[in-house]
C-alpha cells in the first residue's frame, strides 16, 4: 500500500514456484517487466519500467528513498514511450535491464508479488505491501519462504542488475 508516498514492503527469498499453481489462485495474473536503473545524483533509487500485460505495455518513472528497512518514499509516474525511451539514456553504468515475470496473487486482503527470474533455476522473489510495519505478513502455502531478505542488498533489484551469480 502507497500511503501518501510511503510504501512498506517485505521480500522473502522463496523456493522456485510452480507457475501454473500460482496462476491457478483466484484472481492470480501474470505480469512481464523489464527494469532499468538510472543514474541519480541525490542518493536516490530511479528506475524506468515497462510492463506488459495482457498484449498492453505501460511505461513507468519511480524514484525511491529509503526511510527505514521495510519503508521508502516512492514517487512513481506512468509515462510515455518517448519518455521511456529518453530515460534509458541515463542507464547506470554497469548495469543490466532486470527481466523478469511477476505473478501477482490477491490473498487475504494484500498483494504477493511474485518475481521469476530467468537467471535463476532455484529460487524466487515474493514481495507484499503492507500498511505499517507492525502487520504481520501472510503468504499462500503455495509460495515456500527460504527467508525473509528485506535487508539483505543482494536481493535488492538494484543489486540483482550488477549480480546475480551468488550462493544462497
Amino acid at each position: 500500500m502507497n500511503l501518501n508516498g510511503i510504501e512498506i514492503e517485505h521480500k522473502y527469498l522463496i523456493e522456485y514456484p510452480d507457475r501454473k499453481v500460482l496462476l491457478e489462485m483466484p484472481e492470480a495474473r501474470s505480469v512481464q517487466i523489464v527494469q532499468t536503473y538510472l543514474l541519480s545524483e541525490d542518493g536516490s533509487t530511479e528506475r524506468v519500467r515497462s510492463w506488459e500485460s495482457n498484449g498492453e505495455i505501460r511505461f513507468f518513472h519511480t524514484v525511491k528513498r529509503r526511510l527505514t528497512g521495510l519503508s521508502h518514499l516512492e514517487d512513481e509516474r506512468e509515462i510515455d514511450e518517448k519518455q521511456y525511451s529518453a530515460l534509458l539514456g541515463r542507464k547506470r553504468p554497469g548495469s543490466d535491464s532486470i527481466v523478469k515475470e511477476r505473478i501477482l496473487i490477491p490473498y487475504r486482503g494484500r498483494t504477493v508479488e511474485v518475481d521469476i527470474y530467468p537467471f535463476w533455476s532455484d529460487r524466487a522473489i515474493a514481495e507484499v505491501e503492507v500498511m505499517s510495519e507492525e502487520e504481520e505478513v501472510f503468504l499462500p502455502g503455495c509460495v515456500k519462504p527460504i527467508r525473509e531478505v528485506t535487508d539483505d542488498i543482494r536481493y535488492k533489484n538494484t543489486s540483482l542488475a550488477m549480480d546475480h551469480d551468488f550462493d544462497i
